[in-house]
C-alpha cells in the first residue's frame, strides 16, 4: 500500500536527521559513550537505517563515502537520486515508496542487493551498471510486459528474483518462461528453483531461446567489435596520431572544396594526388606510434631512475637512524642512572647535539636527493621535448607539388577548349569554370588554399596536443616530486622532535628523586 502526502507530513533528509540516526544506530554502553563525545565521523559509518521517516526526497548522503548498506524503506520518496557518491554500497532497500522509474543508480557499480519491493514501477531498465547484482526484489509493482525478464539476462550474477503482485506474475506462461530466460536463476518469488522445472523451460522454450542467443551472440560480437576499435582510436589519439591510418585526411580537404571536387574529374587529375597522400599519411601515423613506444620506454627509464634513487637515499637515512638509536637507549640510560647533577646536564647536552647532527645529516641526505632528482628530471625534460618534434611537412609538399600539376593540366585543358581540340566530354559545371585564365586560376587558387588550411589545422592540432601532453607531464613531475620533499621534511622533523621531547622529558628533579 503506497502511502500519501495527506496521511504524513513529508520530511527532508538533512544533517539533522542524519546525525540522529548515526548516533541512535552508533555503538552503545561505554564506546557509544565515547563515540557520542567525540563525534562519528559521516565517512566511517557501513550501515544506515533511515527508514518509517516520512523521507520525501534523497539528500545529504555525500559524506558517507564508505556506506556499505542503506534502508530506505517505509517512506515516501518518489525519485531515485542522491546516491552517487555511495560506490561501496552493497545492499539498498527502497521497499514501500512511491518511486516510478529505476534510476539514480549508475555509480553503484558493488551494490549486490536490491529491493524496490511496493513501488508504481512499470519497467525494468537502466540497472546497466549493477553488475555483481544478485538480488533483486521488484515484487508489487506494476510491471506488465514479459520482455522486462529479456532485460535481466545481461546480470549473470543473478540468482534471486522477486515479481509476485505485478501484472506479469499473472500471466500463464509467467513461471516457465522466467526459468528458461534465466537459467541460472535460484529463487523466484521466495521459492527455490527445481530441476525439473528448469527442464520443462528450456524445452517448451528452446526455439525461441535459440533464435534469442542467435541475436544476443550477433549483438555481442559487433559490441566487442566496437570496443575493440574504440580501444585502437584511444591507442592512436595516446600517439596523437587518430585517424591518420586511413583517407580521412585526405577526405576532410576535399569534403567543403567545391571547386576541387568539380577539378577532379579532369583526366588525369583523380590519380594525381590520393594514393601518394594517404601514404604519406600512413607513414606519420607509423612513425607516431613508434614515438609514443619510445615516449612510453623514456617515462619507464625516469620512473626506475627515480625510485633507486630514492630507495638508496632512504637506505642511507634507515642506517644512520639505526645508529643513532642504538647509542639513543644507551644515553637515556646513562641519564637515568647518573646521581651527579653536572653530569647529567653535560650528558643531556651531548644527547642534544647528537640529535641536532642526525636532523643535519637527514636533512643533507634529502638536499642531496632533491638535487638528483631535479637533475634527472631536467634530463627527462630534455629528452622527452625531442621525442615529441614530430611533423607533417611531407604533406604540404605533396598538396604544393599537387597544386601547380592540377594548374598546369586545366590550363592545357582551357587551351584545348579554346581551340576546339578536347575530345573528352566535361560535366556542365565542370566547363563552366573554363571560360577564361582568370576563372580556372582562382578555382585552382581556392582549391589549394582550403588543402593547405586542413593541413595546417592538423599539423597545429597534432603538435598542440604533444606539447600540451609534454608540459602536463613534466609539471605532474615537479608537482609530485614537490609533494615527495615536503612530506619526507615533515617526516624528519617530526621524527626529530619526538626524539628532541624524549630528552626533555627527563627533568633533573625527576633523575635526582
Amino acid at each position: 500500500m503506497h502511502r500519501l502526502y495527506n496521511s504524513v507530513e513529508p520530511r527532508v533528509m538533512d544533517e539533522d536527521m542524519l546525525k540522529l540516526a548515526v548516533g541512535e544506530q552508533g555503538p552503545k554502553e561505554e564506546a557509544g559513550q565515547l563515540a557520542r563525545q567525540e563525534g562519528i565521523l559521516f565517512k566511517d559509518v557501513l550501515s544506515l537505517r533511515l527508514d518509517f521517516q516520512n523521507i520525501l526526497r534523497i539528500d545529504s548522503l555525500w559524506q558517507f563515502e564508505n556506506l556499505r548498506k542503506l534502508q530506505l524503506d517505509n517512506n515516501i520518496i518518489e525519485k531515485i537520486e542522491g546516491l552517487e557518491h555511495l560506490v561501496h554500497l552493497v545492499w539498498l532497500d527502497l521497499s514501500f515508496n512511491n518511486i516510478e522509474a529505476i534510476e539514480g543508480l549508475d555509480t553503484l557499480v558493488n551494490l549486490e542487493d536490491l529491493s524496490l519491493f511496493n513501488n508504481r514501477i512499470s519497467k525494468i531498465d537502466s540497472l546497466d551498471a549493477l553488475v555483481k547484482l544478485q538480488v533483486l526484489s521488484l515484487g508489487n509493482n506494476q510491471i506488465g510486459n514479459m520482455m522486462n525478464i529479456i532485460y535481466l539476462r545481461r546480470f549473470k550474477d543473478l540468482r534471486t528474483l522477486s515479481l509476485s503482485g505485478n501484472p506479469i506474475a499473472e500471466l500463464e506462461d509467467y513461471k516457465m518462461f522466467i526459468c528458461a530466460h534465466l537459467p541460472d536463476l535460484v529463487y523466484l518469488d521466495f521459492h527455490r528453483i527445481d530441476d525439473h522445472m528448469k527442464e520443462l523451460a528450456e524445452s517448451k522454450h528452446q526455439y525461441s531461446m535459440d533464435e534469442l542467443k542467435h541475436r544476443e551472440n550477433l549483438i555481442q560480437a559487433q559490441l566487442d567489435d566496437e570496443r575493440a576499435q574504440q580501444e585502437e582510436l584511444e591507442k592512436h589519439k595516446a600517439a596523437f596520431v587518430e585517424h591518420l591510418n586511413s583517407p580521412f585526411l585526405f577526405d576532410s580537404m576535399y569534403a567543403e572544396d567545391v571547386e576541387g571536387n568539380k577539378l577532379a574529374s579532369l583526366p588525369g587529375v583523380s590519380e594525381l594526388l590520393q594514393d601518394k597522400f594517404v601514404t604519406i599519411c600512413l607513414n606519420i601515423f607509423e612513425y607516431g606510434l613508434k614515438q609514443q613506444e619510445k615516449r612510453k620506454l623514456e617515462l619507464d627509464t625516469f620512473n626506475e631512475c627515480v625510485q633507486e634513487a630514492i630507495q638508496e637515499n632512504q637506505e642511507q637515512g634507515k642506517r644512520r637512524i639505526a645508529k643513532f638509536e642504538e647509542k639513543h637507549l644507551l644515553s637515556l640510560n646513562a641519564i637515568r642512572d647518573e646521581s651527579d647533577l653536572i653530569n647529567i646536564e653535560v650528558k643531556i647536552l651531548e644527547y642534544s647535539e647528537d640529535i641536532t647532527e642526525l636532523f643535519n645529516v637527514l636533512m643533507t641526505l634529502e638536499m642531496q636527493l632533491v638535487e638528483q632528482l631535479e637533475e634527472t628530471i631536467n634530463m627527462f625534460e630534455r629528452n622527452i621535448i625531442d621525442l615529441v618534434a614530430l611533423f607533417i611537412e611531407n604533406c604540404r609538399d605533396l598538396e604544393n607539388h599537387h597544386h601547380e600539376k592540377l594548374l598546369e593540366i586545366s590550363i592545357n585543358t582551357l587551351e584545348k577548349i579554346l581551340k576546339g581540340e578536347l575530345d573528352e566530354d566535361l560535366p556542365d559545371d565542370l566547363r563552366a569554370l573554363f571560360v577564361d585564365k582568370d576563372t580556372i586560376v582562382n578555382a585552382v587558387g581556392a582549391s589549394h588554399d582550403i588543402h593547405l588550411l586542413k593541413i595546417d589545422n592538423r599539423e597545429d592540432e597534432l603538435v598542440t596536443k604533444t606539447n600540451s601532453w609534454c608540459a602536463h607531464l613534466v609539471d605532474t613531475i615537479h608537482k609530485n616530486e614537490m609533494m615527495r620533499n615536503r612530506g619526507r621534511v615533515k617526516e624528519i622533523s617530526q621524527y626529530i622532535d619526538h626524539m628532541q621531547n624524549e630528552l626533555d622529558s627527563l627533568e633533573c628533579s625527576d633523575v635526582i628523586d
